[in-house]
């Protein structure tokens, strides 16, 4: 175990977050690079009264990965991803990346449903049900694991699979940290690329509300193989972008096709037809299009989300409203479709409720000026409440911030609610595991 305190050299890189609103100070940041470790470090915790806090990837937009006073787990030390191209599984450290994994399995034509942003985690995005690209084709991280390796709070060594201690198992689909700190995973792979067609198509503003209706049509009944997004930017001063549309509202669609690159072409067809002025949609290697909206660390997030059963018209007029009235030029306005697989797991497999619900809203507020940061957290917020006539309750916690208990119960449900925390009095009955969307013990 490499302990870092204040006062260590390292202290500030190691504590740093990607979300910059979060600056907090741990006592102890206890780098573990095997499951002893988490042990270790989860015994100091205990003798010395301090609260824990588990750290991977550190894109918890709420800062849950880190605490003030506290000791954190920083399981980045855990690197190893083992590839077995044979049985198409793959072993994958708890401090992994989704870049880092994606690099591994496509040197075998692999992949399995990760992170739209590659410097995101393996392991908080996976715990939490882990919603990318491919997830209409194959279904959320968390549909694809084989097993994981965790360390509970009294520092036993467990794993959970359908065949051994399947309940948490259960849990471990979409009910986040609540139960140990988890080491590695298994998942299944599935065969993509590494070629693939995808990209990026983007239209000026005032094209928004024909756009926007013809995405959700084509989008809305396109075969499971595409995975895109509706987003609302504003043009950045890159090469690609003509000098007009630079620093103006644009609305963009970002897809990938998950099959044969001539079909991802007659996919993308019906919004090449509504000319963007900019057309990047092409064969490329599927490790770069993961890598194709990652933005740096070091900006204030905050970032909100609602499901929805449909999204009528009335329902899209307030999304390209609010498309235009992002407060800053680093902040999107986004809508995915879900169905596919997603929708085809059976509503009590998993803890996540309501995943039938065929379109998830995304307001992703991102600034430099800790100014500006009432403004654009009220922008946020006021979409919420003006969209919230078209929601259907329900939410993915990976997309959003500390939003109460009840948003908590909202992802699950009151009946998954109550099995997640009965299995929360099991496994963690004194709560050592609530610094996340927290289950609090039955």
């Amino acid at each position: 175990m490499d302990v870092i305190s204040p006062g260590d050299p390292r202290y500030d890189e190691a504590r740093a977050l990607f979300n910059a609103m979060i600056d907090k100070r741990p006592a102890v940041i206890a780098g573990c690079a095997t499951p002893e470790d988490v042990a270790d470090a989860l015994d100091l915790a205990r003798r010395e009264g301090y609260e824990v806090a588990v750290r991977a990837g550190g894109h918890s937009v709420a800062g849950m990965s880190t605490n003030d006073g506290g000791l954190v787990v920083d399981v980045r030390p855990m690197k190893h991803v083992e590839v077995d191209p044979t049985t198409r599984q793959a072993r994958v450290g708890a401090g992994v990346t989704w870049g880092e994994f994606d690099r591994a399995a496509q040197e075998h034509g692999l992949a399995t449903t990760g992170g739209r942003v590659s410097t995101t985690g393996v392991a908080g995005f996976t715990l939490g049900g882990g919603s990318g690209w491919l997830e209409r084709s194959h279904g959320l991280a968390c549909d694809n694991l084989v097993s994981v390796d965790l360390v509970t709070a009294d520092g036993r060594q467990v794993t959970a699979s359908e065949d051994e201690n399947p309940e948490l198992f259960w849990g471990l689909h979409g009910g986040g940290g609540n139960f140990g700190v988890a080491t590695s995973f298994v998942f299944r792979l599935h065969p993509v690329g590494p070629i693939v067609t995808a990209g990026l198509l983007l239209w000026p503003g005032e094209a928004a509300t024909d756009v926007a209706r013809l995405y959700r049509d084509v989008a809305g009944t396109a075969p499971d193989e595409l995975g895109s997004g509706l987003v609302f930017i504003t043009g950045p001063p890159e090469e690609f972008v003509p000098p007009h549309l630079q620093g103006q509202t644009l609305v963009a669609v970002v897809g990938m096709w998950d099959g044969d690159i001539d079909d991802g072409a007659d996919a993308m067809a019906p919004l090449r037809a509504l000319a963007p002025e900019v057309d990047l949609v092409g064969p490329m290697p599927y490790t770069d299009f993961q890598c194709l909206i990652d933005d740096p660390p070091g900006m204030r997030n905050y970032w909100s989300a609602e499901y929805h059963d449909e999204f009528p018209d009335a329902a899209l007029d307030v999304f390209v409203k609010y498309g235009f009235e992002r407060q800053s030029p680093l902040a999107q306005q986004i809508l995915f479709p879900w169905g596919g697989a997603v929708a085809r797991v059976p509503e009590d497999a998993t803890p996540m409720t309501k995943r039938s619900a065929r379109w998830i809203t995304h307001p992703f507020a991102v600034w430099e000026d800790p100014a500006d940061t009432d403004r654009n957290v009220e922008w946020a917020r006021a979409f919420r409440r003006d969209i919230a006539r078209y929601t259907n309750g329900g939410v993915y916690l990976n997309f959003v911030g500390d939003e109460g208990q009840d948003r908590v119960r909202a992802a699950y449900g009151d009946e998954k609610y109550g099995r997640l925390a009965t299995l929360k009095r099991e496994w963690d009955p004194g709560n050592v595991f609530r610094g996340n969307h927290n289950v609090r013990p039955a």
